[in-house]
């Protein structure tokens, strides 16, 4: 019998409910790093809804590493105490919780989206970005700096003990970003990494700070727990990082532990064209999963319960990715069971107001 949206997915030692993932979803609310009342309801609100995995946003290895000054970190012992409180609840509530690990490379140092999202320079209370290789920010005047080896060993460095600091959190599964125009993504595309040494020029040099970070973070995480990388596998741009580079990356990952590929795409550099659609980055997914075997999530403009269960029973991948709908909808799993007449368990608080199955 296939897979169906609402059946559960073991990972390891780990079992999630169904397969409806809150994706990581930056909420720029974060002061000096440290989740709120704001994180907890955010969260909190959509493991009542439903999901079998509660994502948390994006949170930084580093200070640098921050998208913004409102973005999450992990950086500290001391933000593990908020975010134990978050895991727990979701744990207590029939939902796993996991974390994604970031660095923002040349993307640090920004506004809040709601602001504009402009690059702000140190001389205006922002910081030095880092990246594979300089590049011209969008001020048009300022540079992020090329890192140097030494940069490179404290990336490694931060993703270890930000991994340390999320076991002790108590999230269950671990995701590494690695797409999206964020620092590991610069260092795999050609189109930003313009290296020399041995983290430039081939696939292979490109991938190597990715394969280390993967392989340290492996090592430390728990055999029971699941590894999840997000992915960028496509540029959209004809000498950037392409679909064939990703399946043969994942091939890789696939055989260093690694349990789950979240199939994102883009963001980078803009390109003149991405036909953004429903399901516009679902082949990804599909092409992954059918080409190395490995478990895939689909991302992206996935609207609707029949969207969903189709993915998934017809095996283009393994776990659905919400974002966008999940902020329209904290409910959209309970609502989603019932338009496809499937049996889902309710919190108690909320049983008088279950409808039978259709």
């Amino acid at each position: 019998m296939p897979s169906n949206l609402f059946s559960p997915l073991e990972l390891r030692n780990i079992t999630l409910k169904n397969r409806i993932v809150v994706s990581p979803m930056c909420q720029y609310s974060a002061s000096d790093g440290f989740a709120n009342d704001w994180h907890f309801v955010h969260l909190g609100s959509r493991t009542v809804g439903g999901a079998g995995l509660v994502m948390c946003e994006a949170m930084s290895i580093s200070a640098e590493g921050r998208i913004s000054a409102g973005d999450l970190g992990i950086w500290s012992d001391q933000h593990i105490a908020p975010l134990r409180r978050i895991s727990d609840f979701i744990h207590q509530n029939d939902s796993i919780a996991g974390v994604q690990l970031a660095h923002a490379g040349y993307k640090a140092s920004t506004q809040e989206p709601w602001n504009g999202g402009s690059y702000i320079s140190p001389e205006n209370g922002g910081w030095q970005t880092l990246s594979p290789s300089e590049v011209l920010l969008s001020d048009q005047k300022s540079v992020s700096k090329e890192m140097k080896l030494e940069d490179i060993q404290k990336v490694i460095s931060d993703f270890k003990s930000a991994t340390k600091r999320a076991l002790e959190a108590g999230f269950k599964i671990i995701e590494i970003h690695a797409a999206h125009g964020y620092l590991l993504h610069e260092f795999l595309s050609p189109l930003v990494n313009k290296r020399t040494d041995e983290y430039g020029g081939s696939f292979e040099n490109r991938s190597r700070l990715l394969q280390i970070i993967v392989k340290e973070v492996r090592a430390i995480i728990p055999e029971k727990y699941p590894l999840f990388v997000r992915i960028s596998a496509s540029d959209w741009v004809e000498n950037g990082w392409k679909i064939e580079d990703s399946i043969r990356l994942s091939a890789i990952l696939n055989d260093m532990g690694v349990d789950v590929i979240d199939c994102s795409s883009g963001g980078l550099v803009l390109p003149e064209v991405i036909p953004v659609g429903l399901n516009y980055q679902v082949s990804f997914a599909e092409d992954i999963r059918q080409k190395t075997g490995i478990k895939t999530g689909a991302v992206g403009m996935i609207i609707s319960p029949e969207q969903a269960e189709e993915i998934i029973v017809s095996g283009k991948a393994d776990l659905v990715f919400l974002a966008r709908e999940m902020l329209r909808d904290p409910y959209f799993p309970l609502h989603a069971a019932y338009e496809l007449g499937y049996e889902t368990a309710w919190p108690k608080q909320y049983l008088r107001a279950k409808r039978k199955k259709k």
